[in-house]
């Protein structure tokens, strides 16, 4: 379904980045902004699938093969 598109180190970060904004959501409580962090959704999702659209629409791939 989705055309692998995101190399081993971009997966890496991707999967770290998204990790540390989720918990960031999670021990800021009492920020006023904190539903901000749900941003790290979208790249630890992007990481798991090792695919990204925006990549996909710009013909970049950081994979080999």
């Amino acid at each position: 379904m989705f055309q692998k598109n995101v190399g081993t180190i971009d997966r890496a970060l991707r999967i770290l980045v998204g990790l540390a904004l989720l918990a960031g959501f999670f021990l800021n409580a009492e920020a006023s902004y904190r539903w901000l962090y749900l941003i790290g959704i979208v790249p630890l999702a992007t990481g798991l699938m090792s695919s990204c659209p925006v990549y996909s629409i710009f013909g970049i791939k950081t994979c080999k093969g």
